[in-house]
């Protein structure tokens, strides 16, 4: 799983991608478009989670979302250090 497939995955993600779908489906929208409105999304997420989230937060989960989240995290610290 992706970094970004973790905030595609919630509420406003996966209403994001809904609407984006059927805006591509009706034609009101090229899939080249779609694709850049997801990029921004990941981007403007993790800048917003970066920046302005203070707050700390208790999540369960199971044992192979744990893995992958943590091989993410680790990612994220090897490439900040570099």
């Amino acid at each position: 799983m992706a970094t970004f497939e973790l905030y595609r995955r919630s509420t406003i993600g996966m209403c994001l991608t809904e609407t984006l779908d059927e805006m591509v489906q009706n034609g009101t929208l090229s899939p080249e478009l779609a694709i850049q409105v997801l990029v921004q999304f990941d981007k403007s997420m993790t800048e917003a989670l970066e920046t302005q989230v203070k707050s700390k937060v208790s999540i369960k989960m199971n044992l192979s979302t744990q893995k992958e989240i943590k091989l993410i995290s680790l990612v994220h610290y090897w490439k900040s250090n570099r």
